[in-house]
């Protein structure tokens, strides 16, 4: 993942979508948290978009710190389970991006993120979207669920917060991503997670700007109701 995702479409579409959501809805923002952070690449791009903002990455896998200090130079990086968040009204904005749905008990990382966050704070999420698009790469990636935009919307709610936008994104995408899990609905033997990742330079480049397209779309107000993944921002 470290040395595929900088240069892939989705991984590369959905920061800019994240650098542009935390800009508009949390301009104020001191300090950022981000949950799960994986290899860092998310943070990164924070970093520098954001220079000023005090940034945090948590992650319950050692591994994937490794790999983020090597991209970032002054965020904080520690291990944590996101069931156990030891802060409280600490954060500005809190972000977990497609990592609840590896998580059973999600709403009590979304109680726990409330906690964590401060008043007049929020949160930025994305998760997987559509039951009807589970595949093989869901099984493989250990998910527990793909969310539907009326779940996901409840659970944020009775967690305490106060949804202010709510969109779905990969969406011109959609057609061409149903016909891609359609093919993975029987197991493979032989099944490569990352074979999705590994594309022709000009595919990648053609589906990026497909996306940039969706982006401005979303930028100008538009909310897209099918997607292949969700984008949700709420405040407390």
């Amino acid at each position: 993942m470290a040395t595929l995702e900088a240069k892939n479409f989705w991984f590369c579409s959905r920061n800019h979508l994240l650098l542009w959501a935390l800009g508009r809805y949390f301009p104020q923002a001191q300090n950022f948290l981000e949950i799960g952070c994986g290899t860092g690449f998310v943070l990164a791009g924070i970093e520098k978009a954001f220079p000023k903002l005090t940034l945090s990455g948590s992650e319950i896998f050692s591994t994937g710190l490794a790999f983020a200090a090597q991209r970032l130079s002054k965020a904080d990086l520690f291990q944590m389970d996101a069931c156990k968040i030891p802060f409280e009204e600490e954060f500005n904005v809190i972000g977990a991006f497609d990592v609840l749905e590896h998580i059973k008990e999600d709403r009590i990382v979304l109680a726990e993120m409330y906690r964590a966050t401060k008043p007049g704070g929020g949160i930025l999420l994305t998760v997987p979207q559509h039951p009807w698009l589970w595949s093989q790469a869901d099984d493989y990636a250990h998910h527990v669920r793909r969310y539907r935009a009326q779940e996901l919307k409840t659970k944020v709610q009775r967690a305490g917060f106060k949804i202010v936008r709510m969109t779905s994104f990969v969406s011109l995408l959609l057609p061409l991503m149903l016909l891609s899990r359609s093919q993975q609905q029987r197991p493979q033997l032989n099944y490569d997670p990352l074979s999705e990742l590994r594309i022709s330079g000009l595919a990648n480049s053609i589906l990026g700007k497909v996306l940039d397209f969706e982006r401005a779309a979303i930028r100008l107000g538009m909310s897209f109701p099918l997607g292949g993944s969700l984008l949700l921002i709420a405040k407390k």
